[in-house]
């Protein structure tokens, strides 16, 4: 039988709730697979195991229980190993990076950013910053329209001025919440976000984040800002970028790895 992971944790982390249940149908239970000064939160894996809303959210809720009692390193969802002695032999050795890891993300949460532009108000932006666009367009008014090439010629220009803000505002977020966070995770391109960054928080300070979350809306209205989270620190548990997954729930999203 395959052993499901859903997160590595101390060896001192405290048992779970008896009987607690994880994903599968009907919900295999979870328990601790200790090894050295680290353990793993795992049950059996169910086969054939797909990721269905009912399955993420036991997940989440698995690490949400494991992590209110101690730092747990947060496995995606659909973590399984071959049996239990794999997932000792990769906690033993690998035990200094999950140590190291365990330290640095303990009482840590993580939010993920993304932001792309209000496509009227950037494109308002775009004309007031560019004398060479605004004479463009206005000749064209002038001339009822103006030709096919002209109307091509002030395409290509705004697209490679919006391209170009992409990037700037792109830079522009992460640089107005990074100050606010203990480190960052930038995400994979080519997501339809100018921006996609996970930042890590200190609990205690959430509030503040989030504050300036606030602010960089107000400072930058031309922007759509998505906030998800808190999350377990699925972006910080290995090194590179990575991508939460998540469900949106009134405006908010809310996901598990």
């Amino acid at each position: 039988m395959s052993t499901y992971v859903y997160g590595i944790a101390a060896s001192s982390h405290p048992a779970l709730p008896e009987g607690m249940g994880g994903v599968g149908d009907p919900p295999r239970e979870v328990r601790i697979l200790r090894e050295g000064d680290l353990a793993a939160v795992v049950s059996e894996a169910p086969e054939g195991l797909r990721p269905k809303r009912k399955d993420l959210l036991a997940h989440q809720n698995v690490l949400s229980e494991a992590g209110a009692a101690g730092c747990v390193l947060p496995m995606r969802f659909g973590s399984v190993a071959p049996d239990d002695n794999s997932i000792t032999a990769v906690l033993a050795e690998r035990a200094e990076h999950y140590k190291e890891r365990l330290q640095a993300l303990d009482n840590r949460v993580e939010y993920n950013v993304k932001a792309n532009h209000v496509e009227e108000a950037v494109l308002h932006q775009v004309m007031a910053e560019s004398p060479d666009i605004r004479g463009l367009a206005e000749a064209n008014r002038q001339a009822g329209g103006g030709s096919y090439d002209d109307k091509i010629r002030l395409g290509e220009l705004v697209a490679a001025a919006v391209k170009a803000k992409e990037a700037d505002d792109g830079a522009a977020v992460q640089r107005a919440l990074e100050s606010a966070a203990d480190d960052v995770s930038v995400g994979p391109e080519s997501t339809g976000w100018l921006a996609n960054v996970s930042f890590l928080v200190d609990r205690e300070t959430a509030d503040s984040f989030l504050a300036a979350v606030e602010q960089l809306r107000k400072d930058m209205p031309h922007l759509e800002v998505r906030v998800n989270g808190p999350l377990p620190p699925y972006s910080f548990v290995e090194p590179g970028p990575a991508e939460p997954a998540g469900t949106v729930v009134s405006g908010t999203e809310t996901g598990s790895g």
